[in-house]
């Protein structure tokens, strides 16, 4: 499918935000048009919708939002909002499956150690087979043949069919596990470290983190637009890893891999993006809420 230009998405985001009386400060509305840019882009796969109000006003402006757009324009169709316990994201069940059935091998940040230390994700680790299985569960949910036929049913359980089919609810996958959301979140939304810990060990992961300074790694883009206002650089997506784990991305084989695969879906839509650039800063010591 031949993806608009960006102009033309957020016009007709734009008109159907107003249409559903859905008043967004001006940051979150920024941060919406670069999620829903990434999503139709195929940028990314997920995004965490964690602004522009709570559950459960947030869940219905979205699913309002999406069958506005869904009418508009056939780029917004594969989109879905996505619920997992308190979380709430917009995912693209097109281009889902092909990450899932692609994705690069993960480093994690064992938390739950001080220091922490990095390794390379493991079946042996209790916790590492625990978020194996959830991942099994999302590629059985959004296969890459469709046979699940999640791009217009979503239901999972089919005796819910009350539940608007632009919603999906995968709250089932963290139950009987220690799998935590930040754990999960690093995986489901593309970071190539992960910061491993159990629900058992919360604690400890905020004082170890809390107390170690993070080089922070930033994706910039740059949308493709004729006004001045469109033509600066704006986050894409962010990750963390303590400073003495990493070297900036320099000849590391998770930076060099993420930045690469990133460069990869850029050249696919550079008529929505003029520009992507990966940046490193600093970060000291500061308290973390996990």
């Amino acid at each position: 499918m031949e993806v608009p230009s960006s102009e033309e998405i957020l016009k007709c985001m734009n008109s159907c935000l107003s249409q559903i009386k859905w008043r967004l400060k001006a940051t979150s509305k920024r941060r919406l048009e670069i999620d829903v840019l990434a999503l139709c882009s195929g940028m990314r796969p997920v995004v965490m919708i964690d602004y522009g109000g709570k559950l459960p006003e947030l869940q219905d402006r979205l699913l309002s939002l999406l069958e506005l757009l869904q009418e508009a324009l056939p780029v917004f169709k594969s989109l879905r909002v996505m619920v997992i316990e308190d979380m709430i994201y917009l995912i693209n069940v097109r281009s889902l499956p092909k990450w899932l059935n692609s994705e690069p091998g993960l480093f994690f940040v064992d938390l739950e150690q001080d220091p922490p230390q990095m390794m390379e994700q493991s079946k042996e680790s209790e916790l590492g087979m625990q978020l194996r299985s959830i991942q099994k569960l999302f590629s059985s949910t959004f296969p890459l043949d469709g046979s699940n036929n999640v791009t217009t049913t979503t239901a999972l359980d089919e005796d819910k069919s009350s539940q608007p089919s632009l919603f999906i609810d995968l709250s089932c996958c963290l139950q009987d596990t220690k799998v935590t959301i930040p754990t999960l979140n690093g995986w489901l939304l593309d970071y190539p470290v992960v910061y491993l810990f159990g629900t058992d060990h919360i604690e400890e992961a905020i004082y170890n983190l809390s107390t170690k300074s993070l080089r922070i790694f930033q994706v910039l883009v740059q949308r493709n637009g004729t006004s001045g206002e469109e033509s600066h650089l704006e986050e894409l997506t962010s990750f963390s890893v303590p400073y003495d784990l990493s070297m900036g991305g320099s000849e590391e084989v998770w930076a060099e891999s993420f930045l690469e695969r990133m460069n990869s879906r850029w050249e696919e839509c550079k008529h929505v993006w003029r520009s992507l650039d990966l940046q490193v800063s600093e970060c000291y010591p500061q308290a973390i809420v996990l």
